[in-house]
């Protein structure tokens, strides 16, 4: 079992026939490859995850894989999309399609407990306060795949039969406040624009999952992500006389509380939603019922009726509690990221694939989950096929993501670049001319 888990230059694939070629002789020219690039990929990631940077932030990491990319020989090489995006396109030696694969650069603001080597101990300044920067959710394994992906596809690029638009891409945890980024603005600047790819792949790596599996998901894999603040407002007093006042904090306990009803009582119990309130602020004083509490949250939904139903109910029950009270309220329902939807066709397709790399008892179909992923608006363009890569060794702590535990495996570096490189050829075969 240990070799099929780890020792993927010893594995060996038979493929059906894809565009009168075998995908077996393909993967075979990968392994050697990823072979000959692991250490080097490995250590890029190690530096990246050492030195991370936030969202729109992320010269160095933008700069090392641009000049990569152009050592390559890339066709063409694209700087500062969506601030710090990088773009590359290897048109292979054959004619054919075009497929896109994506990977995010940007780490989080948490300050790592790990002991790893190449922890971070990277500080910096985020929304006023001083943070520590961390990979706390396999970003830098994401950038380092694709990196040796690119490395992979230049050395045997004269037999490719298409073009692969490579993007990284920042900002996926979303920008800075008061900033624009990600993969929205990626697209808001043409990047599909020239050359147009007719798919686009993706993976993210999934704390718990063992090293060597692969997970997915057909259809809705991640939910739609929107976040709302609300401003609940009364008529500030001494707290010994509440009388002589209005108490905001009352009423902002009372909507709190009331806001899961709108899940357990309002949306039909088999539609996915969530209603989080995460932050809540209020008051100077403990004997001082303050003016005003504030609210913030996050709504996680899949169907676009059940996103406009909690919206409308959310304005309801605020105004219901607030007027009841003898107080008002704000609120400013901001609609994010919408959900990844994986095309079910390619999905079909390129799961077959990956059975054929890893095994079927490596291949693992994931349930739906409400954590969110700004890939969706790439898939929103072109069919899309996101996928999962198992980062966790047995006997290690993995750590969830976005805690200052979180782990990956750097052996899930080179299983992600095999992997990735066969489905990406493996598309371009079956849609060769």
């Amino acid at each position: 079992m240990l070799h099929r888990l780890l020792g993927f230059a010893l594995l060996t694939a038979v493929a059906a026939p894809a565009a009168g070629q075998e995908l077996g002789a393909w993967d075979d020219r990968i392994q050697e490859a990823v072979s000959r690039f692991e250490e080097e990929t490995v250590a890029f990631r190690e530096h990246i995850h050492e030195f991370p940077e936030l969202g729109n932030r992320e010269f160095e990491t933008a700069r090392m894989v641009a000049e990569h990319l152009r050592e390559l020989g890339f066709d063409e090489v694209r700087e500062g999309i969506a601030h710090t995006g990088v773009v590359g396109v290897l048109k292979g030696g054959k004619p054919g399609a075009v497929v896109a694969v994506r990977a995010d650069m940007d780490a989080l603001p948490v300050t790592e407990d790990t002991d790893l080597p190449f922890a971070s101990t990277v500080r910096t300044t985020y929304n006023d306060q001083e943070v520590g920067v961390m990979h706390a959710c396999g970003h830098d394994v994401h950038t380092a795949v694709q990196y040796g992906v690119a490395s992979v596809l230049a050395g045997m690029r004269e037999d490719i039969p298409g073009t692969v638009l490579f993007i990284f891409q920042p900002a996926e945890e979303g920008p800075p406040p008061g900033e624009e980024g990600g993969a929205e603005m990626m697209v808001a600047e043409g990047v599909f624009d020239d050359p147009r790819p007719q798919a686009i792949f993706g993976l993210h790596t999934l704390s718990g999952l063992p090293l060597g599996v692969i997970g997915y998901t057909p259809g809705p894999a991640l939910a739609a992500v929107d976040h709302f603040k609300a401003t609940v407002t009364g008529v500030q007093t001494h707290g010994a006389q509440p009388q002589a006042g209005v108490d905001p904090v009352v009423m902002a306990s009372q909507a709190i509380l009331s806001l899961q009803t709108i899940a357990s009582r309002n949306v039909h119990p088999l539609q996915p939603v969530v209603v989080t309130v995460g932050m809540v602020h209020g008051g100077q004083r403990f004997n001082i019922i303050p003016e005003s509490v504030d609210i913030e949250g996050t709504v996680r939904t899949y169907d676009p009726d059940v996103r406009d139903l909690v919206e409308a109910r959310m304005a309801e029950v605020l105004d219901g509690i607030t007027t009841s009270g003898g107080g008002s309220y704000s609120l400013n329902y901001d609609r994010g990221t919408p959900a990844t939807i994986n095309d079910r066709e390619l999905t079909a397709e390129m799961i077959g694939t990956v059975r054929e790399l890893v095994g079927v008892e490596n291949t693992q179909e994931l349930d739906p989950t409400m954590g969110g992923e700004d890939f969706a608006y790439f898939a929103n363009e072109v069919p899309g096929f996101f996928y999962r890569l198992g980062i966790h060794r047995e006997g290690t702590r993995t750590g969830p993501h976005h805690s200052p535990f979180f782990r990956a495996d750097n052996a899930s570096v080179a299983i992600g670049m095999r992997v990735m490189s066969n489905l990406l050829v493996d598309y371009l075969l079956r849609n060769a001319p």
